[in-house]
């Protein structure tokens, strides 16, 4: 071995990397506070909240701002740990949220109506939706590219990940490259039709609860692939009879088709970070 170049001697010598655990976060709408809580528990960030889960892989589902007082802070956490779970080996994945769509339009098109859609501007849109005037402050075109690339659905694994609970992304193409491809377009476009469109869409939520829904849901994943399909967008609150502060761990139905994480950060929820296993184990609360 003392022939080969250093390179390649430290490449043998290093072990074979093994796949961390999934995590993932619900919708956190601004809640820097609770967010980094979670993450010193769950032991994903140190004290300093640096990146400290080595090769896991941490997946927020969508929804970074509105309704709680530091959105642009939440942003600015995860595009940071996105960077240093990189450099050790690790994943943070981010997905978008319609409340992210919300934002960007809000400072794209402010005070603008389309006709045909009287749920008011887009920036009325924005604050009924629990807008936050410092984060529209805050907001710069770091952060406005940082939402505007991210991937509406992803593959990870056995799982499909998607921030809503709607079949809304059969709009936008039959595979998850083409869902992304496209709704890429419309933040990357000037067309305030096509924004309005996609939040009308955005809109739509449990769509998958019932006994009927859930041929429904087979056919989504057959389509789209993932066994399994983890969402947030639905507090877990309006879908079971858990009270906001009892909401600590993910809601599993559709004939455990679907794994819902919305802890409800957003209001009186605590939120939680839940670690997925192997499809046919108990999701936990990591």
């Amino acid at each position: 071995m003392s022939q080969l170049p250093v390179w390649l001697r430290g490449l043998l010598r290093r072990r074979p990397s093994t796949p961390g655990p999934l995590c993932v976060i619900g919708d956190v709408h601004g809640q820097l506070a609770k967010l980094v809580k979670l993450l010193r528990a769950a032991r994903l960030v140190d004290g300093d909240l640096a990146w400290s889960g080595g090769q896991a892989a941490l997946w927020f589902i969508g929804d970074f701002v509105d309704r709680g007082p530091d959105g642009i802070g939440v942003i600015e956490l995860v595009m940071r740990l996105q960077e240093e779970a990189r450099a050790a080996d690790g994943q943070v994945g981010a997905l978008l949220g319609n409340h992210d769509v919300l934002l960007l339009a809000a400072k794209r098109f402010g005070g603008l109506r389309v006709q045909g859609r009287n749920n008011g501007s887009f920036l009325e849109d924005w604050k009924e939706s629990g807008g936050q005037e410092s984060d529209l402050a805050r907001l710069r075109g770091r952060h406005r590219d940082w939402i505007a690339a991210l991937p509406a659905m992803a593959l990870v694994g056995q799982r499909l990940l998607a921030h809503a609970d709607s079949t809304m992304y059969l709009d936008y193409g039959f595979s998850v490259k083409d869902v992304n491809k496209r709704i890429r377009a419309v933040l990357q476009g000037d067309e305030a039709k096509a924004w309005a469109r996609l939040l009308d869409d955005f809109g739509r939520k449990r769509e998958f609860v019932g006994e009927q829904p859930i041929a429904q849901v087979r056919d989504f994943l057959a389509l789209y692939g993932g066994q399994q399909l983890v969402h947030g967008h639905s507090p877990i609150r309006t879908m079971s009879d858990l009270r906001p502060e009892e909401t600590v761990s993910p809601w599993v139905y559709a004939d455990g088709l679907c794994v819902n994480v919305d802890g409800g950060m957003g209001t009186t929820g605590p939120g939680f970070v839940a670690e997925l296993p192997p499809l046919g184990e108990r999701v936990m609360r990591r």
